[in-house]
């Protein structure tokens, strides 16, 4: 699944034109590399996301094409 997608999908982020607009502006990186909007999100990689002076750090624990409310916060775990 493309990272933007997995971002809208997982709710981390709200709408996935602003995922796409954060990858662009390099606020998000994969296992510790610039990741693009296009990038496959695997399950264990690790997520770090800037938002302002903020760091969201989070491990992909499934991968799943459609998530209700209730069960988007079970696709990843927050590091730190």
């Amino acid at each position: 699944m493309r990272l933007d997608k997995f971002l809208k999908i997982s709710r981390i982020i709200k709408r996935r034109t602003v995922a796409n607009e954060a990858c662009d502006t390099s606020h998000v990186s994969v296992n510790g590399k610039r990741a693009k909007a296009s990038y496959d999100v695997k399950e264990n990689d690790i997520i770090e996301i800037t938002f302002g002076q903020r760091t969201l750090k989070v491990r992909v624990l499934d991968v799943r094409q459609y998530a209700n409310k209730a069960d988007a916060s079970e696709l990843y775990e927050v590091i730190e």
